[in-house]
């Protein structure tokens, strides 16, 4: 299984690769998340005021921001789709925010087509289907553009397939359908190092979905957000906001190896007995080291 798990990632990472030849600088010293900059992940289904004023501050404020929208896992009429964009503007008074979108690799690939992230403060990718961004963008002068938004300390947000398309591994990225959990694109944009994933977590009834993949590959930190539910990465630090609740599958925890330890104020912290558990609004984990920060105490539902 570890086998053909190495195989499906070498695989789409080649395929990808030899289509698009960019070599897209993501070297960092930290694990998991940006060196610099911010990532918002929202696990879909909406989102609230506290998620959109973190972006806008993130972003340099709604009077200075400068925001790009993805909104090529919509599909091609998203090229006109001028609601995301208003959008945007309705909820957080940003109004320099500027539409980019392609489905042509060239295009993806010039100096003109990224003209508008070279000054981006903030990047927005909208829902949809994830493997239709990985097309558009994966090993392009566009992907490197994104990681250099990041670079100048910059924010990153992303919802439902803008969320997924966030990690290294492309959880459901089949162009047949989202319930094919391992597909035939497997290469994400990687913004959140070795990492996999999933959202509309507990609303589609996905919560054990990640379980046996994360088993395999121990590299990997899962992470399921449920809908109107974000994580706020900065390096790696991980932060929950919003209304539900985000599961978070480590191979030491699904395989019962995880250790009880004593935190600062002395606290008993054992993640979970089960497979995987969860963190609600306001809990922060670390996912260098794979331990839950502060007195943040674990949700008891967790199965």
């Amino acid at each position: 299984m570890k086998q053909c798990l190495l195989f499906l990632l070498l695989l789409g990472y080649y395929e990808s690769f030899s289509q698009t030849p960019i070599q897209v600088n993501q070297k960092s010293v930290t694990r998991h998340g940006p060196e610099k900059g911010s990532l918002i992940i929202i696990g879909g289904g909406g989102s609230t005021p506290e998620i959109w004023s973190k972006f806008v501050e993130l972003a340099g404020g709604k009077e200075k921001a400068k925001i790009v929208v993805i909104t090529a896992a919509a599909g091609d009429s998203a090229a006109f789709k001028v609601s995301t964009v208003e959008m945007i503007k309705r909820v957080t008074g940003i109004q320099q925010v500027t539409l980019l979108h392609t489905n042509n690799l060239q295009e993806a690939n010039s100096e003109k087509f990224i003209a508008p992230l070279k000054e981006a403060t903030g990047v927005y990718f909208e829902g949809g289907r994830q493997w239709r961004i990985a097309d558009s963008y994966l090993n392009t002068l566009t992907h490197q553009a994104f990681f250099e938004v990041l670079n100048r300390g910059g924010v990153i947000i992303g919802t439902s397939a803008g969320a997924t398309i966030q990690g290294s591994f492309l959880w459901r990225g089949d162009t047949k359908g989202p319930d094919i959990l391992i597909g035939d694109h497997t290469q994400g944009l990687a913004f959140l190092k070795n990492s996999v994933i999933d959202q509309h977590l507990l609303r589609r009834n996905r919560q054990f979905d990640l379980v046996n993949f994360v088993r395999q590959s121990p590299e990997l930190i899962g992470i399921g957000l449920d809908e109107a539910t974000a994580i706020l990465v900065q390096k790696d630090t991980l932060e929950v906001m919003g209304k539900s609740y985000v599961a978070i599958y480590d191979y030491k925890t699904i395989t019962g190896q995880a250790q009880t330890f004593l935190s600062k104020e002395g606290e008993r912290n054992n993640p979970s007995s089960a497979p995987f558990f969860f963190l609600s609004h306001g809990q922060k984990y670390d996912l260098k080291n794979r331990v839950i920060l502060k007195e943040n105490k674990i949700n008891p539902n967790s199965k």
